[in-house]
């Protein structure tokens, strides 16, 4: 009985020592692209992200057309095609840490969030329509400070790799990431992040702290 009792034990994982074999496998990726969606209210927008560790970011709309973030290690730009704006920012913090997908975001998350698992630690099909099996996890925020009241993440069972992101913030605003079709270890070179805007938009600079 004691025995049968330490079997079932050991076979349980928590919710918090899986989160970290998903943040340790993130880790060993050297760059990744993949398509996104994201839905806030009734506003919805596409795109394509590139991503190269360990802290290159980059992202193609194709919902608005043409609009483009970049981080290319020191310079955040966002071209708004709609606006015809370039917007620049010198970042001095590690830009990358905050992204939801990078390990050190994971990393993050953990480190600010209670880990839970949403249901248990079994794949479930990702939502009614789907039959996608995915491991489902709830991250409560620790502090008011965090933007996000909670984070439900829904990881692939196969690929352990992020398929859904749904983040509801203190005034119960959802927004909800989409990933759809990974593509790892490409060799994607530092080139893919150096975006040049169209020299007629406007220019912005250090945007995040003007007034």
């Amino acid at each position: 009985m004691l025995f049968s009792a330490s079997l079932f034990a050991q076979s349980i994982t928590t919710a918090s020592a899986y989160f970290k074999t998903i943040s340790e496998y993130y880790s060993t990726l050297k760059d990744y692209e993949v398509n996104f969606e994201i839905k806030v209210d009734k506003q919805e927008t596409a795109g394509h992200l590139s991503f190269k560790a360990p802290d290159l970011l980059r992202l193609d709309y194709t919902n608005p057309e043409e609009q483009v973030i970049c981080y290319n290690g020191d310079t955040l730009t966002v071209y708004l095609h709609d606006k015809d704006a370039v917007l620049q920012q010198n970042i001095t913090d590690d830009i990358g840490a905050g992204a939801l997908t990078s390990p050190q975001g994971l990393s993050l998350l953990s480190r600010y969030y209670t880990v839970q698992y949403e249901t248990g630690q079994n794949a479930e099909p990702l939502d009614d329509e789907s039959d996608e099996m995915v491991i489902k996890f709830t991250l409560y925020r620790k502090s008011s400070a965090e933007a996000f009241w909670y984070i439900k993440i829904a990881v692939s069972e196969s690929t352990k790799l992020i398929r859904r992101i749904e983040a509801v913030t203190p005034k119960g605003e959802v927004i909800l990431f989409d990933f759809f079709d990974y593509v790892l270890n490409q060799g994607i070179s530092d080139q893919r992040f150096i975006y040049d805007p169209p020299s007629s938009a406007n220019n912005y600079n250090n945007f995040l702290f003007s007034e």
